[in-house]
């Protein structure tokens, strides 16, 4: 049977929920593999690497908390760059950094993007192509999860969620998505994972 690793973030900075983190807690599924990453930049890479080891999946999806954006966002592309603009969990902000020093400045993702975004909105929830997944630790495992499975035939990336409605009295005046709503999109995300040629 196939088996799907899905990650998602606990809170950070000042925010007491992660909506990443709570999809990945509601999910159900004998095929999926799941696991909240810390918001810590070499920490949350070597426990991705570690999942990966221990359980072999045959996709990877990792989601990520996107304040400002307004709808479902799978990443094109990781870049070999941290810039963090806040601190992570561990007080770590990095600047200008390579993430991996001979490594190559971006990697795509290998996941079916399109017929995930044509499938959430086919089913009515709001979704685009990002490309761009930021300087942060999101974009820090995106880059650390490509390249490690860059020989491999495994599909794998990130996708960031917009904040959900329990955030809103937090993030004034941003766009937020009911979590159901978001829920149902990473499930419909992984229907298109469920259906890739072993």
């Amino acid at each position: 049977m196939s088996k799907i690793l899905v990650t998602g973030f606990e809170a950070f900075d000042k925010s007491a929920l992660n909506p990443s983190g709570e999809i990945v807690k509601a999910l159900i599924g004998d095929d999926l593999v799941t696991a909240i990453l810390p918001v810590v930049f070499g920490q949350a890479s070597a426990q991705l690497r570690e999942l990966i080891d221990l359980h072999k999946p045959n996709a990877v999806l990792c989601l990520g908390q996107a304040e400002g954006r307004s709808v479902m966002t799978p990443e094109r592309i990781a870049i070999n760059l941290d810039d963090a603009r806040i601190a992570d969990n561990a007080g770590n902000q990095p600047k200008e950094q390579r993430i991996i020093d001979d490594g190559p400045d971006g990697y795509f993702s290998t996941l079916p993007i399109e017929k995930m975004v044509a499938s959430m909105k086919a089913a009515g929830v709001p979704a685009s192509i990002s490309l761009s997944a930021g300087t942060f630790v999101c974009n820090h495992i995106f880059y650390v999860l490509q390249d490690y499975l860059k020989e491999s035939n495994i599909p794998s990336g990130f996708m960031h969620v917009p904040l959900m409605d329990e955030q809103r009295k937090e993030f004034a005046n941003l766009p937020t998505m009911p979590i159901r709503q978001m829920s149902a999109g990473v499930e419909i995300a992984l229907d298109q994972l469920r259906i890739l040629p072993a």
